[in-house]
């Protein structure tokens, strides 16, 4: 603690990371279920209408209402132009689409009905008649409308119109038993009380049908369901862990533990569905939001596939099987990205589709860039894949000394694309994995044991005694050795050659370092001298006899010439015959 520190910073500086990552928690909730909202309502803005046609007939003999032009005295026109007085605020001049009572307060009478159609009766005033007579087929009557019923506690009543002579002309107004109900509808609509207070301007209608209010109100909606959901979450969590620690698998430890965003999200949007029928939505905007919400479920789904990913993903990478490969270190976390990308595009498709965008054209979009993709990216799929096959197959890890058809060295690197192999003369040569995974792989470090195998070449003077004690004396020598496999240890007399008698010797060590094999193999061939001198005999130098003719022509001579010994490696070099003329070898 510092000195000038108060009691409590201990205490503030562990609770301070909490808070933090509640804030940010709550701020992108908010942000995604803003981008949500704000997508979806650009999403749905439909296009202006199109222009009236002729009349047609439509298919019960009658005619089409959309096809016939709108005339300036029918209820079509007249409801659309008390609607945009509405939306505009000019509420008195609204009034006089109004049948109103003597010393009434239209402009008052006409907030509330609109408020009460709003919330009972949506008027589509497309599919009101254009003809000035109205529909004549309703059975009302002649000038008489009716736009819909309001439900009450007696039973639904009506919302008519009736078409009246007025200072302006002949126009289409509410009735006035209509008009007389509007004080007792507009008494039960749940959101009264904050049309009565707040100011005209928060109770106009913004985008999507949402009053301005609501579009204020949602935010903080928001941000306190994100903290039910967080609350909710918790105790469910919390029941779930008391089922997770009876099981011995660690992968549902590590679900539980991942599924703490999205269970938050998934209960806040709960929380949301439960609290939007108190906001008293209009039609368009309950419908609007559903469908966020819905998408919202979309994106808590996907989220908790995203989050299983790395669950499961952490506890591959954690067991001994994978530790100790690392190829699959670095195949889990590939399959990892491209599973998780596969979801995001799923799950970004389902999101907009269930806000309207049109994503067929989307995904025929996708298509062709895919096939774009695949055609570009050939050889790193190709790469890729095969990086998968020596992933799975695993014929070699990083150390391994490896022979790569007539290549030689030691495994440095296996990544994604290519494989990084230090050869005997410290260059290093990288290999594409599509191509090595094709190639003849022979992994020396994969031994469990190493082969000794030579040929003793004794000289012709051997008995057969001492060749029997060499014999002997090699195998005694092999099998006292602490490190050989004694299953199969084999030293033989194999045939007479032309300079020497061979005796084969082929065993096994039990090891898998290379350099201390070369040691063990120094030794026992420094004992096999030891046994061949302690036996009286000695290795054979290879030999060959030549026949010589002399320049006069007499009797050949025979010489035998040492073709070299182990000082020239080996290698016999017999003296040759001159040609006619020449002068004899030396």
């Amino acid at each position: 603690m510092l000195r000038n520190d108060p009691p409590d910073a201990p205490e503030r500086r562990r609770l301070w990371p909490a808070a933090r990552w509640w804030f940010r928690a709550a701020f992108a909730f908010s942000l995604v279920f803003g981008c949500v909202l704000l997508g979806a309502s650009a999403a749905e803005l439909a296009p202006p209408p199109a222009p009236s046609a002729p009349s047609t007939p439509s298919a019960e003999g009658g005619v089409d209402p959309e096809a016939l032009p709108v005339a300036p005295d029918s209820p079509q026109a007249s409801m659309r132009r008390f609607i945009e007085l509405c939306r505009a605020g000019d509420y008195a001049e609204a009034a006089r689409y109004l049948d109103l009572p003597p010393r009434a307060d239209g402009a008052v009478l006409a907030q509330k009905l609109k408020a009460v159609l709003d919330r009972h009766i949506w008027l589509d005033v497309e599919t009101l008649s254009p003809l000035p007579l109205g529909d004549a087929q309703d059975n009302l009557g002649a000038g008489v409308e009716e736009l819909g019923k309001i439900p009450t506690r007696t039973g639904p009543q009506p919302v008519r119109l009736v078409r009246r002579a007025t200072p302006d002309g002949v126009r289409w107004i509410f009735s006035r038993a209509t008009v007389d109900r509007v004080g007792e509808w507009y008494a039960r609509l749940e959101d009264r009380w904050l049309r009565d207070h707040l100011p005209p301007a928060l109770l106009r209608a913004g985008p999507r049908e949402l009053l301005w209010w609501q579009w204020l109100a949602l935010p903080v909606l928001a941000l306190a369901a994100w903290l039910v959901g967080a609350v909710l979450s918790f105790l469910l969590r919390a029941l779930l862990r008391r089922l997770v620690v009876r099981t011995d698998s660690a992968i549902d430890d590590a679900l539980l533990e991942g599924t703490r965003g999205p269970l938050t999200f998934a209960a806040a949007l709960l929380a949301i569905a439960a609290a939007l029928p108190w906001f008293g939505l209009y039609q368009p905007a309950e419908e609007f939001l559903d469908k966020v919400v819905r998408a919202g479920v979309f994106v808590a789904v996907f989220w908790f596939a995203l989050c299983a990913i790395d669950a499961v993903g952490g506890r591959l990478l954690a067991a001994p099987a994978t530790r100790d490969n690392p190829a699959a270190r670095s195949l889990v976390p590939l399959m990892g990205r491209i599973a998780k990308v596969a979801i995001v595009i799923v799950g970004a498709i389902a999101v907009l589709s269930e806000l309207g965008y049109p994503v067929a054209s989307l995904l025929a979009g996708l298509g062709i860039g895919g096939v774009a993709l695949a055609l570009a990216a050939q050889k790193t799929v190709e790469n890729l894949f095969g990086s998968v096959s020596i992933g799975i197959d695993k014929p070699f890890q990083v150390g391994d000394f490896v022979r790569v058809d007539a290549l030689l060295g030691t495994v440095e690197a296996i990544g994604l694309r290519s494989t990084r192999i230090r050869t005997l003369d410290r260059t290093l040569v990288t290999i594409p994995n599509g191509k090595l995974a094709d190639l003849h792989i022979e992994s020396y470090t994969a031994r469990d044991r190493m082969r000794l195998s030579c040929v003793l070449s004794l000289v012709h003077e051997t008995t057969p005694e001492q060749l029997r004690a060499i014999l002997e004396g090699c195998e005694r020598a092999l099998r006292a050795h602490p490190h050989i496999w004694p299953d199969d240890v084999v030293v033989r007399f194999i045939g007479v050659a032309p300079s020497s008698l061979d005796v084969e010797v082929m065993a096994w060590f039990e090891t898998r370092d290379f350099g201390e094999f070369r040691t063990m193999r120094q030794e026992m061939l420094i004992t096999f001298l030891e046994i061949v001198g302690s036996a009286g005999s000695r290795l054979a130098h290879p030999t060959q006899t030549l026949h010589l003719a002399t320049r006069d022509g007499g009797r050949p001579q025979a010489d035998a010439a040492d073709g070299g010994g182990p000082a020239n490696g080996g290698r016999r070099e017999p003296r040759r015959a001159p040609s006619a003329g020449a002068p004899p070898s030396r």
